[in-house]
């Protein structure tokens, strides 16, 4: 059995791609909005994330890229991930909303910079999933993935992360976020990581449409390509 169709029995249904990015040029990310300072290059014909401030600065240095799609609620997002320098960490994004429902991106919000806080205590809601967790010492020491839900700063769920420090890795990692329902699935390759079953209540509201984003801790350097999501049981 092959990963996608590993992919496909965990989601429970059909598996219908409505969004495809192969993440190879500044083309392909010409509508993405960046939120904090970063280089974007594409050095080997993926998409390498690099902080553009020292790592000294803190918060500062980190940032959030953020896909313009909307998605619908019950979807998987599949990526392909290069670690190339640590330390640092990973993130995704997902099921990202304004309150009140708005757009991420209504001028109404407050102004968001890429500082964590401004994700999980300010004026959205999201999912978002850490993977490559490399940035403090205990966490090269003991390599975990987590699922947070916000606003709020919730860790609802975690799993080992099996993916090695980068002078053993032996990248593309194939990673994927199912979310069904109530259901958060995060895989690497073939792996389930963790599996979260929300009950709207102990965390906040069920999340459902909305935007997807990666974010990187500095100073890590990362890879990206073939950036793909599909809907769950689409008629």
């Amino acid at each position: 059995m092959d990963i996608k169709e590993v992919q496909q029995k965990k989601a429970g249904g059909d598996l219908v791609l409505i969004y495809e990015n192969k993440l190879t040029s500044k083309e392909d990310i010409k509508d993405f909005i960046l939120e904090g300072e970063a280089e974007i290059t594409f050095p080997q014909g993926r998409m390498r994330l690099e902080n553009k401030l020292a790592a000294e600065e803190g918060q500062k240095a980190n940032y959030v890229l953020w896909c313009p799609e909307e998605f619908p609620s019950d979807i998987m997002i599949t990526w392909d991930f290069y670690p190339i320098r640590e330390p640092g960490l990973c993130m995704m994004f997902f099921a990202a909303k304004g309150k009140e429902g708005k757009d991420i991106f209504d001028s109404s919000l407050q102004k968001r910079t890429g500082e964590y806080i401004q994700y999980h205590h300010g004026d959205i809601n999201a999912f978002h999933v850490s993977y490559f967790r490399r940035k403090e010492p205990d966490e090269r020491g003991f390599h975990t993935c987590n699922l947070r839900k916000s606003y709020g700063f919730y860790l609802t769920s975690q799993g080992g992360d099996p993916i090695p420090d980068v002078a053993d890795a032996k990248p593309p990692y194939h990673i994927a976020v199912i979310k069904k329902g109530n259901i958060v699935i995060f895989m690497i390759d073939e792996l389930e990581v963790f599996r979260f079953e929300d009950n709207g209540e102990s965390y906040g509201p069920l999340l459902e449409s909305g935007k997807i984003g990666f974010r990187q801790l500095a100073p890590f350097i990362g890879e990206y390509a073939n950036l793909k999501v599909f809907q769950l049981n689409a008629e």
